[in-house]
């Protein structure tokens, strides 16, 4: 079993319609196929969406007792289906299985002329599943007979145009999971055992009486990668333990997106409407103290919101929109790496200072200090 990377990710939301609509006009995706009972799938409505290689499928139940729609009502619009590209999905699915992977749904086929997609589910954390997908032959149909492709996208397929220069962001480059307290050392554990992932990073981060453990696993491949975090009960609620309650479980906290230009999307991207998590401007005093020459002008990062990290092989750039969710739930990530391979912990500490540091100068002033920003 090899696992290759992320196939797609599906998405449960309450208006199919709706989210495409966002995920379109904000995001920049391209809505690129659809499926539904017209097409075989019964008791749903699903939009297949496209940016770079990073595949979203919108799924909506039609009604009652459909798993999009038990999803919804229990979590709200979320992540519920990570899919991982295999070699061989039977093989994938027996080997993942006998490891101690709850079996969902065998190995299925869709099939369209020389192009022949298989598919299989297994347990993942929470109410998320992976979908094993194994693709073969030549075919530009997302699920052949079942999600159609739209002709003028399929017809940018075949000329090469689906995934290059001049996107906001390429791939996924990870995916941040919140689990209960006490559930970390398990999930990370299942993900060792039986999906074969390794322990690449750790960590506790404290701040501002609030405390978290941090877990990342990644798959021998490097393509497929899991910030796995839990909340420290013995410390001040936060936003980990926010996301639980109103997410009511594990799930995905946020979605983050590799670009190539993180300047350069967060600019197209508020030009479109994206709200972007706010940064105190105290942030920015000492950032390059922090984390060295950067090659980006500190004023223009600063107008954007842009936070700046740095590990030992580099730097990072991330960024993160507001949630576009009714219940706060999930958002996005916009990351660029230059040379760093972490995820920015280093920023968690350095903005609540620069808040504090923010609100001191305020209470001096006597204005009425606003704690947006601070972590938790």
């Amino acid at each position: 079993m090899e696992i290759l990377g992320i196939d797609h990710v599906e998405m449960y939301v309450g208006d199919a319609r709706q989210a495409a609509y966002y995920f379109s006009t904000a995001i920049g995706f391209e809505e690129c196929g659809h499926g539904g009972p017209e097409t075989g799938l019964d008791g749903q409505r699903s939009l297949l969406l496209r940016h770079g290689e990073v595949r979203v499928l919108l799924t909506s139940g039609l009604g009652p007792g459909h798993p999009a729609a038990d999803y919804v009502h229990r979590h709200g619009d979320g992540i519920a289906v990570v899919a991982l590209a295999v070699d061989d999905v039977v093989a994938a699915y027996t080997e993942l299985v006998a490891r101690g992977a709850a079996a969902l749904t065998p190995p299925v086929s869709y099939a369209e002329g020389e192009a022949v997609v298989r598919t299989a589910l297994v347990g993942g954390f929470g109410d998320v599943v992976h979908r094993l997908v194994e693709r073969r032959g030549d075919g530009a149909e997302f699920l052949p007979g079942a999600i159609r492709t739209s002709p003028a996208h399929a017809a940018r397929e075949g000329a090469g145009d689906g995934a290059g220069a001049g996107k906001l962001f390429r791939r996924i480059d990870h995916l941040a999971v919140c689990v209960p307290s006490g559930q970390l050392a398990e999930t990370v554990r299942r993900y060792e055992d039986v999906f074969g992932f390794h322990k690449i990073f750790a960590e506790y981060v404290e701040v501002a009486g609030q405390g978290m453990n941090s877990e990342v696993v990644q798959s021998p491949s490097g393509q497929v990668t899991l910030v796995l975090i839990e909340p420290d009960p013995t410390r001040r609620p936060g936003q980990v333990s926010d996301f639980l309650r109103w997410h009511d479980g594990s799930g995905v906290q946020h979605l983050g997106l590799l670009t190539d230009d993180i300047v350069r999307s967060v600019t197209d991207l508020s030009a479109r409407g994206v709200g972007f998590g706010r940064t105190p401007v105290g942030y920015y005093e000492r950032l390059e103290e922090r984390v060295g020459p950067i090659g980006d002008p500190v004023e223009r990062l600063r107008d954007l919101g842009i936070l700046v990290d740095r590990d030992h092989g580099g730097q990072l750039l991330q960024i993160f929109t507001e949630s576009m969710h009714v219940r706060r739930t999930l958002f996005l990530e916009l990351i660029e790496r230059r040379g760093a391979s972490t995820f920015g912990s280093g920023n968690v500490r350095a903005l609540y200072e620069a808040k504090e540091r923010e609100l001191a100068a305020l209470a001096a002033s006597g204005a009425t200090p606003e704690r947006s920003g601070v972590p938790g």
